[in-house]
């Protein structure tokens, strides 16, 4: 009988279990409220309703992991404007066992004062989940620039929320800003707003992923990413239409790009100064047909765009 003992334990701790480790991660969105559920409203009737802003934010963190890190699968509880009950998120999010449960929100208070951007979690006895809360935060507050009130959990609100009690994974419920501050639902109203809070919460969860999952490789293959990574860093001897530049990463779907009815490529300059990126149309050949788009470009609303040669 001792045999058997000891044979199970060399079975359980044996280099086949140990070898066993994960290789791909999967996040699944949770985009609060939907449907007859509204969400938080803002003072200003011509602002998106709280579901709205959560699913647009919802869908452009979904493809930032999807389009710039590997080995991470991405689902969400709602891709469009529909009900689902909370008892239904958090059977998806149980029944499909993934790794990591991140719900959006926008938030509201009494006081118009009040505002910036929140996390949160069950308990601080959740340890990972406190991590993962803690890494987007710090992007909030960090390049993001927004206001970061902290992580907070069930003894801050004084009451209990059911999809991070009931989920059985890593699970953070993010709130956005508050919608009842004019200033803050100005910015969740605006594009640019969005894509700087998506690609903050984008930095903190890859930040945090690379963190816990050391032995997994996040980062796309350079020449297999190439293409989607928006990078005119191989192309030399051509000219560009650099139609601005940004502090910010900024999608290049931008409504204010759209104007151009050019393709936007998007740039990471090195460099200290506080530009960090820039937008570019291109590449032509020559000069005198960069200078053709440039002309129709500053037409469109950008002024100071300029050619450049590489």
């Amino acid at each position: 009988m001792q045999l058997v003992r000891i044979l199970l334990l060399l079975l359980l701790f044996s280099p086949v279990t140990i070898n066993a480790q994960k290789k791909r991660i999967s996040v699944l969105i949770d985009a609060g409220h939907g449907g007859s559920d509204p969400g938080h409203l803002s003072a200003n009737s011509a602002h998106l309703q709280e579901k709205e802003l959560n699913l647009i934010i919802a869908k452009k963190v979904g493809n930032y992991l999807t389009n710039n890190l590997q080995n991470v699968d991405v689902t969400y509880t709602r891709t469009s404007d529909e009900f689902i009950s909370l008892d239904a998120r958090v059977e998806k999010a149980n029944n499909a066992d993934v790794d990591f449960f991140i719900s959006i929100h926008c938030n509201a208070s009494e006081k118009s004062k009040t505002h910036g951007t929140e996390c949160h979690v069950h308990t601080f006895d959740s340890k990972k989940s406190v991590a993962l809360a803690k890494s987007i935060e710090k992007e909030f507050s960090g390049k993001a620039g927004r206001s970061s009130r902290g992580v907070k959990d069930n003894g801050d609100r004084e009451h209990t929320l059911q999809v991070l009690k009931f989920t059985k994974m890593t699970s953070v419920l993010v709130e956005c800003g508050f919608l009842t501050n004019t200033k803050e639902a100005n910015y969740l109203n605006t594009t640019e707003g969005q894509d700087i809070i998506a690609s903050a919460l984008f930095r903190g969860i890859r930040a945090h992923l690379k963190k816990e999952f050391p032995k997994i490789s996040f980062t796309k293959d350079a020449e297999k990413s190439k293409g989607k990574s928006n990078s005119i860093a191989s192309k030399t001897g051509l000219y560009y239409v650099q139609i601005t530049s940004s502090k910010e990463w900024i999608d290049t779907d931008h409504e204010s790009f759209k104007r151009t009815g050019e393709k936007v490529i998007r740039e990471k300059l090195n460099t200290t100064s506080a530009y960090k990126y820039r937008y570019v149309i291109g590449s032509f050949s020559s000069k005198n047909d960069a200078k053709s788009v440039l002309d129709k470009v500053k037409s469109k609303g950008f002024p100071d765009a300029i050619i450049i040669e590489k």
